[in-house]
């Protein structure tokens, strides 16, 4: 896989927490979600972090975690990889 370009992003880069990285290992799912554009990646990680209850952290990676395995969604909103198209 080819390193991607962070540079472009608008906000703040998000580091990934070891409890996200275990659940996308454990899902087998750490390819898929290198595989997104860096924004999504990063805008996945601010909604996931910023989250107040531990609950809503968790719901919300859960969500994330459905939407990588699907490959359909980003967000709740339809996706499709450019190498789908």
């Amino acid at each position: 896989m080819s390193e991607q370009d962070w540079s472009l992003l608008t906000r703040p880069r998000q580091v990934m927490p070891d409890w996200v990285w275990a659940a996308l290992v454990e899902r087998g799912l750490v390819e898929r979600c290198r595989a997104r554009p860096p924004y999504q990646q990063n805008d996945y990680l601010s909604w996931i972090t910023r989250a107040v209850r531990e609950e809503t952290k968790q719901r919300r990676l859960a969500q994330m975690l459905d939407e990588l395995e699907r490959g359909d969604a980003y967000m709740g909103m339809a996706y499709q990889p450019r190498d789908r198209q």
